[in-house]
């Protein structure tokens, strides 16, 4: 008999596998209708839906295994980073879905809630003062007109599937839709910042990486509360209060 792994689990959605089928158990039913209908139009290779039923979403294994985790050694070679940058570039110059995506909010709603957020963080003792000002104020880099692209949303560098050097799937279509193309360049390379070059060398022209570093901060910055009170820990080695760190070690440099 399969054993049942759990792969993610928090209070809005959990994924779990029972050999080679994943099922995917979100309270949100729309979440669930939005990630097949994305996933009929993206021009990647996707998981093959096996059944959709109230709340749950069942899909097949994907071959291959992920580029690696955040907070984890990166895996695959040069070339294998350089494929998902190809098959990312290929996502954005899809024809748009209708809806918009998490990476397509508003400059003047992310400042919002990043001002919302950076004054908690400082007040509840969260993150220093000095650590939240510096990611604040490289963050503002992101927060400019883009050409709205179709995008992943949420494309962490554990949802891509790659065999050898090629390309075997993406997962996790729930937050897909119309958005800023480099905020999904930069949650892939969230941590794993020496292999942007290959990334951007797959993914063939060239990007602001002022505004990629902006995206880490403003990423990690939104995240970090939601994290700990999830049961994740973005204090671990390499995760998101490394990413924001480094940006300190830039002004130094500077």
């Amino acid at each position: 008999m399969n054993e049942v792994e759990v792969v993610v689990a928090h209070s809005e959605r959990a994924t779990l596998r029972v050999g080679d089928v994943f099922l995917k158990v979100d309270g949100d039913q729309a979440r669930i209708d939005a990630e097949a209908e994305v996933m009929s139009l993206v021009p990647v290779p996707t998981p093959r839906i096996l059944w959709r039923k109230p709340s749950v979403l069942a899909l097949a294994a994907l071959p291959g295994t992920t580029l690696g985790r955040l907070g984890g050694p990166s895996t695959g070679s040069p070339e294998a980073w350089a494929a998902a940058g190809a098959a990312i570039r290929k996502l954005h110059e899809a024809p748009l879905p209708s809806r918009t995506g998490q990476a397509g909010r508003s400059a003047a709603a992310l400042a919002a809630e990043l001002d919302r957020e950076c004054a908690s963080l400082v007040a509840n003792g969260v993150l220093p003062a000095d650590l939240v000002t510096r990611n604040r104020q490289v963050a503002e880099a992101a927060l400019r007109p883009w050409t709205p692209a179709f995008t992943h949303g949420d494309l962490q560098i554990a949802h891509v599937f790659v065999d050898g050097d090629e390309v075997t799937g993406i997962i996790d279509w729930s937050e897909a839709g119309q958005g800023d193309a480099l905020h999904d360049l930069a949650t892939f390379t969230l941590g794993h910042e020496r292999h942007l070059d290959d990334v951007i060398a797959g993914y063939g022209i060239d990007v602001d990486l002022d505004v990629i570093r902006a995206w880490w901060s403003l990423r990690s910055l939104l995240i970090v509360r939601w994290l700990a009170e999830h049961g994740f820990d973005p204090f671990a080695p390499g995760c998101e209060v490394d990413v924001l760190r480094a940006r300190m070690s830039d002004r130094a440099g500077g």
